[in-house]
């Protein structure tokens, strides 16, 4: 058994006996170097009550190399891309230290849901929604882990039918705001899109002019 395997093992079975951390970690299929790692929302935050997994690929350099990472359940983070799960970590990049191991690592990334790091985004829009208006941020992100993350009911969930989405609360956006210019003709996924693209939220949609709306609404 090579040194690399021996460890992995060792770091799968360090988790397992380990009942405090709540992270859990299993293989994905035969391989013992493709894992999904899983951990609960922290507490006190808008993922609170989820329960989110990860990717996890190590390659062939381990632990000299870090592990690769990615979220399976989308999450709304400005550290975390919503679309591909992607993250932006030091230690899954030049941070990374061969003494870090996959229990360390994901204590981290649940660490990240904490403290999210807007001003080194994943994902720009996210990042700009929640330093323009964290109190809306937090309800998307909220909803997010509601409907993707099997979190508890938010106030948006509760308005709906059992099992439905809200496609504006997923984008972030007051659905006032998307109603006016929906009835201006322009439909309501076209409004959607512009409006999440030019962070028409919060304090930050009263800067935004409707002809620069109309004018983005307008464009093929």
């Amino acid at each position: 058994m090579d040194a690399r395997l021996r460890r992995v093992n060792k770091e799968i079975a360090d988790c397992k006996n380990d009942r405090t951390s709540q992270i859990r970690i299993e293989l994905v299929g035969d391989s013992p170097f493709h894992l999904k790692g899983s951990f609960p929302g922290p507490e006190g935050t808008p993922y609170e009550g989820g329960d989110f997994d990860v990717d996890i690929v190590i390659p062939e350099s381990y632990p000299f190399q870090p592990v690769k990472m990615k979220f399976l359940t989308k999450i709304y983070h400005p550290n975390v891309s919503s679309a591909s799960g992607a993250i932006c970590l030091d230690i899954l990049k030049d941070a990374w230290s061969p003494v870090l191991t996959l229990k360390s690592t994901m204590i981290s990334l649940q660490s990240l849901l904490c403290s999210p790091e807007p001003n080194d985004p994943q994902d720009a829009e996210v990042a700009k929604h929640y330093m323009t208006s964290k109190h809306s941020f937090e309800e998307t992100a909220r909803y997010w882990t509601e409907i993707y993350a099997g979190g508890p009911g938010s106030k948006i969930g509760k308005t709906l039918p059992a099992g439905a989405r809200d496609d504006v609360a997923i984008a972030g956006l007051d659905a006032q705001h998307v109603s006016r210019f929906e009835g201006l003709g322009f439909a309501k996924n076209k409004v959607i899109d512009v409006l999440r693209r030019l962070n028409y939220r919060g304090p930050n949609a009263s800067k935004i002019n409707d002809e620069r709306v109309v004018e983005e609404l307008l464009k093929p």
